[in-house]
C-alpha cells in the first residue's frame, strides 16, 4: 500500500496473534486447533458435538487447500478445462464424489430386488389411487411407501413425481394428464428411516436419503407401472423438498428434468454467496438448527466458504443436459434472487461450453441447450399458489411438446428461438453475453470511457492539517469520480406518500413496533422516492426528547433489504433501537422491496455506478433527519456492515453531518486486492456485483487506485470511527485492513486524535452477531457521553 505520507514511516504494526491464530507446527496441531477455534466462535450444536465426539474427526488442514471465492464448476480440481459433454461426464463423476464428502454423505447402490405389496388400491373419478410398500436391502429391512395416480387409459402418460407434503401438486397434474407420483420422503411422512438400519455403512444425510428415496420410487414406475412414460419423469418438490430433487437428479441420470421450487441455501444457492454477509441461510445457521439435513462435515466450512472444493450453485448444473427450473420467490429468505441468478449462469456455463446448440425433435426448432435451464419468477415470498403448479407443468411440457411463451417473455409466432431468461441484476459470471455492453465498456473498452488515465494521484507529503485537508479534496473528486456521474438532483421534500404499507412490512419482516410496549416507529420518504421506517424506545414522539441516532446502513441482505433474513440473536436495529437510539433505516436499490429497481439501472444511468445510487440515498437519509424532531443532530452516527461498510465509507467520509462512523467488516484495501488474492480482487466489485464498473480498469493495475480504505478512513478525522474487522473475514485481511487502519491514524495524530481512530479484531468470521453488536453499541454509548 502506498504511504499517505512520511509521517506513516513506522506506523505499520504486525499482529501475529491476530493475523496467523492457527499457527502450529503440524498439520494435525494445526488441525486441531481449528476445531478449538470453531468451539469457541460457533453457536453450540448439540448434534455436531455429539457426532465429533463419535467419530473423532478433525477438519480438513485448511492451510493445505487452496482459497477460491470462486468456483468454476468447468475446472476441474487438477486444473484441467472441460470442453465437451465426455468431458463433463467425467467432472460430473468428480463433482458428486466432492458432494457425497463434503455435503450430503454417501449411498448405497440401487438394491438388486425389490418387493412389492399393494397396501390399497381405489377407482375414483376417471382415476385410480395405488398405495404399495416397496420392500428392500439386506433382508428387506429398507421400506418406503409410494402412491400412484394413475389417469384412466393406457398411456403412456409423462410422470410428475414428488414428496408426501406435495400431494396436491400430484393431484394438479393429475388433472392435466400426468400420471402422479407420491412418497413418503418429507417431514410429513418420512420412511427413510428404515434406510439407516439397512444400510449400516453408508454416511447419508436424511436430505440425501430421501433423495435414494425418489430413485426408488422411480424403480417402481419403470418396473411395475406399464402405463407410465419412464423418459418423461420429473421430479419437483419446494424448499427442504427442493434440495431433496436435485440431489435425486445428481445421482439418477433417469429423471428427465428437475424442477427445483425454491431449494434456497443447501440447494441452488452458493453458500458463498448465502453466508452471514449476505444475510443468508448460512452453514452455520442450516447445520445447527437442521443438523440431520447435511452431513456434519460441511460445519467445518463455517466462514470458510471459499475452501470448499464443491459448492450449491454447481448441484442444479449437475443436471445437464437434461432440464432444470428455478422457481424463486422475490423476497423469499431462504435464498437470494442474486444467487439465483449466478446459479442460472452457472448452469447455463456447462450447456452452451458442453452441448452448444442443437434441433430439438421437432423439425426446424432451433433450440440452445441453455434453453433447458430457466428461471420463474413468483411474487412475494416462500409461499406457493396452484398457478405456479401450473407453470412448473408448462415448463415440463415445453421440453417435449409444442412450445409455449418462455417465461417472463411475450409470445411470439414461427419458429421459436430460444431467449436468454430475464436476469435482474448487472452481473457478470460465466456467461460475459449477459452483461450489459454499456456496462462493459467501463473496463473492456477503456478508450471509450478510459476513467483510469484520466486520475491524478498526488505524491506530495503530508506533514500538517492543512496538507490533508488538500489531499482530502483530492481524495473527495477522485471517489466522486469512480462513482460516476449522477443525474440531476433537486432538494426533496416532506411528503409522506408513499410509505410502506403493513402487508409490505408484513412481506419484508419490518415490525410495525416490538410487542406495542418496547418499540415505536415512524415512517418517512427520503430521496427519490425511497421508503425508510424509522424505530424509537416506545412514547419518543411523544416525550419530546431528543435521541442519539444511527443510521442502519445493511448487507447484501437481497430478499429483505435492511432486515437481515437469517441472523444470530436480534436484528440489530432492534438491538440497537433498544438501547435507547432512533434507528433510521431503509432498503438499497437492489434489496428487499426494491429489488426489480435494480433491473436495467445501467441502461438508464450509463454513466453512474449502483454504487453511486447507494450513496445517494444514504445522503438523502442524512438529509431527512434533519426534519425528525426527536433526533440530535450532533449525535449522528452511521453503522455499516459489509456492502454498507462499503457504502458508508462512500457516503460519510466527506459528510461533516455525520459525527461517527461503525466500520463492520470493511472491504480489502483496494491496492491489495489482486486477482491472485484469497479474497476475489477487484473484479467481484466491477463485475460480479457490478458496484463500481470504474474500478475494473484497474484490475491488473490494483496499485494504480487512485484512492483506498486508508484514505476514506482518514477523511473522516478527527470524527470518532470504529473498525469492527473480525480475525478471520474471508472477505477482507485482518492485517491488510490494520495497515490501513494504522495508515489513517498517522492523519488523525495530525489532529491530536489518535485515540478517535478504534479498531476491534475478535475472534470470529464475517457476521454482526449479538457479541459484534455488543461491541458497536458500547462504543457509540462511549462516543456519545461525552456530548
Amino acid at each position: 500500500m502506498r504511504p499517505i505520507g512520511p509521517i506513516f514511516l513506522g506506523a505499520i504494526l504486525f499482529f501475529a496473534s491476530a493475523s496467523a491464530p492457527l499457527r502450529a507446527e503440524s498439520e494435525t496441531e494445526r488441525r486441531q486447533a481449528c476445531l478449538a477455534q470453531l468451539k469457541r466462535i460457533l453457536p453450540e450444536s448439540k448434534a455436531w458435538n455429539e457426532w465429533l465426539e463419535k467419530s473423532h474427526e478433525l477438519p480438513p488442514d485448511f492451510d493445505a487447500m487452496p482459497s477460491r471465492p470462486e468456483l468454476d464448476i468447468l475446472t476441474f480440481e487438477n486444473g484441467d478445462k472441460v470442453k465437451d459433454a465426455a468431458g463433463w461426464a467425467k467432472r460430473r463423476e468428480e463433482l458428486k464424489a466432492l458432494f457425497m464428502k463434503y455435503v450430503t454423505g454417501t449411498v448405497p447402490p440401487p438394491p438388486a430386488s425389490m418387493k412389492t405389496e399393494i397396501l390399497r388400491e381405489t377407482k375414483e373419478q376417471r382415476a385410480t389411487s395405488r398405495l404399495v410398500k416397496l420392500s428392500f436391502g439386506p433382508e428387506n429391512k429398507a421400506s418406503l411407501r409410494v402412491e400412484v395416480l394413475l389417469p384412466d387409459g393406457n398411456g403412456p402418460f409423462p410422470v410428475f413425481m414428488t414428496q408426501h407434503n406435495h400431494r396436491d401438486w400430484a393431484m394438479v397434474a393429475l388433472s392435466r394428464g400426468y400420471i402422479g407420483c407420491v412418497y413418503s420422503g418429507a417431514d410429513s411422512e418420512d420412511d427413510t428411516d428404515t434406510f439407516v438400519a439397512a444400510y449400516p455403512d453408508f454416511d447419508w444425510s436424511r436430505l440425501m436419503r430421501r433423495a435414494w428415496a425418489g430413485s426408488r420410487a422411480l424403480d417402481y414406475l419403470v418396473q411395475s407401472v406399464p402405463q407410465a412414460d419412464a423418459k418423461k419423469v420429473v421430479i419437483t418438490g419446494h424448499s427442504r423438498n427442493g434440495k431433496t430433487s436435485l440431489m435425486a437428479s445428481m445421482i439418477d441420470e433417469r429423471f428427465a428434468a428437475v424442477i427445483t421450487s425454491s431449494p434456497g441455501a443447501g440447494g441452488s444457492c452458493s453458500a458463498r454467496d448465502m453466508s452471514e454477509q449476505f444475510a443468508g441461510e448460512s452453514i452455520e445457521m442450516i447445520t445447527r438448527e437442521f443438523p440431520d439435513w447435511f452431513h456434519p462435515r460441511w460445519r467445518f466450512f463455517c466462514g470458510r466458504e471459499d475452501k470448499l472444493p464443491v459448492d450449491l450453485d454447481m448441484l442444479p448444473a449437475m443436471t445437464a443436459p437434461r432440464a432444470v427450473l428455478l422457481s424463486t420467490g422475490m423476497n423469499d429468505n431462504v435464498e437470494s434472487v442474486w444467487a439465483i441468478e449466478r446459479t442460472c449462469q452457472a448452469c447455463q456455463h456447462v450447456y452452451k461450453t458442453c452441448y452448444g446448440v442443437h434441433l430439438n425433435e421437432k423439425p426446424g426448432r432451433l433450440v440452445s441447450s441453455a434453453g433447458n435451464v430457466e428461471i420463474l419468477w413468483r411474487s412475494a415470498g416462500h409461499e406457493t399458489t396452484i398457478k405456479d403448479i401450473d407453470h412448473y407443468i408448462d415448463w415440463f411440457e415445453r421440453q417435449f411438446y409444442d412450445p409455449l411463451p418462455a417465461f417472463n417473455q411475450p409470445a411470439g409466432g414461427g419458429v421459436r428461438l430460444y431467449e436468454e431468461p430475464r436476469l435482474l441484476y448487472p452481473h457478470d459470471d460465466h456467461a460475459p453475453i449477459l452483461y450489459p455492453r454499456y456496462l462493459k465498456s467501463h473496463y473492456d473498452e477503456p478508450s471509450k470511457n478510459n476513467f483510469a488515465a484520466s486520475i491524478k494521484i498526488s505524491r506530495a507529503p503530508i506533514n500538517s492539517p492543512d496538507d490533508w485537508k488538500k489531499k482530502r479534496s483530492e481524495v473527495e473528486s477522485q471517489v466522486t469520480l469512480m462513482l460516476g456521474e449522477a443525474p440531476p438532483e433537486v432538494a426533496h421534500s416532506t411528503l409522506a406518500y408513499g410509505v410502506e404499507k403493513p402487508y409490505t412490512s408484513a412481506l419484508l419482516q419490518h415490525p410495525k413496533d416490538e410487542g406495542g410496549s418496547t418499540l415505536e416507529r415512524d415512517q418517512v420518504m427520503l430521496g427519490d422516492y425511497v421508503a425508510a421506517n424509522v424505530y424509537l424506545p416506545a412514547g419518543t414522539k411523544k416525550s419530546g426528547k431528543k435521541l442519539p441516532t444511527i443510521i442502519w446502513l445493511h448487507p447484501f441482505s437481497v430478499p429483505n433489504g435492511y432486515a437481515i433474513g437469517y441472523h444470530h440473536g436480534e436484528q440489530p436495529y432492534i438491538r440497537f433501537a433498544k438501547e435507547g437510539f432512533a434507528v433510521l433505516c431503509f432498503d438499497q436499490i437492489g434489496f428487499g422491496r426494491r429489488i426489480e429497481e435494480i433491473e436495467g439501472f445501467y441502461a438508464k444511468h450509463p454513466n453512474w455506478s449502483w454504487m453511486g445510487k447507494m450513496v445517494r440515498d444514504t445522503h438523502a437519509a442524512v438529509d431527512a433527519l434533519s426534519r425528525m424532531p426527536y433526533v440530535d443532530p450532533e449525535r449522528i452516527a452511521v453503522v455499516g456492515y459489509s456492502m454498507g461498510a462499503m457504502v458508508g465509507l462512500h457516503a460519510c467520509a466527506f459528510d461533516e453531518r455525520v459525527k461517527a462512523f461503525a466500520c463492520v467488516c470493511p472491504f480489502e484495501p483496494f491496492r491489495l486486492d489482486t486477482e491472485k488474492s484469497s479474497t476475489g480482487g477487484l473484479r467481484r466489485w466491477s463485475h460480479i456485483f457490478g458496484f463500481m464498473p470504474n474500478l475494473g480498469q484497474f484490475i491488473g493495475k490494483e496499485s494504480n487506485v487512485p484512492y483506498d480504505l486508508d484514505e476514506l478512513l482518514a477523511s473522516f478525522a478527527p470524527r470518532p470511527v470504529l473498525v469492527l474487522s473480525p480475525q478471520l473475514d474471508r472477505d477482507a485481511k485482518l492485517a491488510d485492513v490494520k495497515k490501513s487502519v494504522e495508515a489513517a491514524r498517522g492523519i488523525y495524530t495530525l489532529f491530536n486524535a489518535a485515540d478517535k481512530l478504534e479498531q476491534s479484531a475478535p475472534e470470529d468470521f464475517n457476521r454482526f452477531g449479538p457479541d459484534n453488536q455488543k461491541i458497536v453499541i458500547e462504543w457509540l454509548k462511549k462516543i456519545f457521553a461525552q456530548h
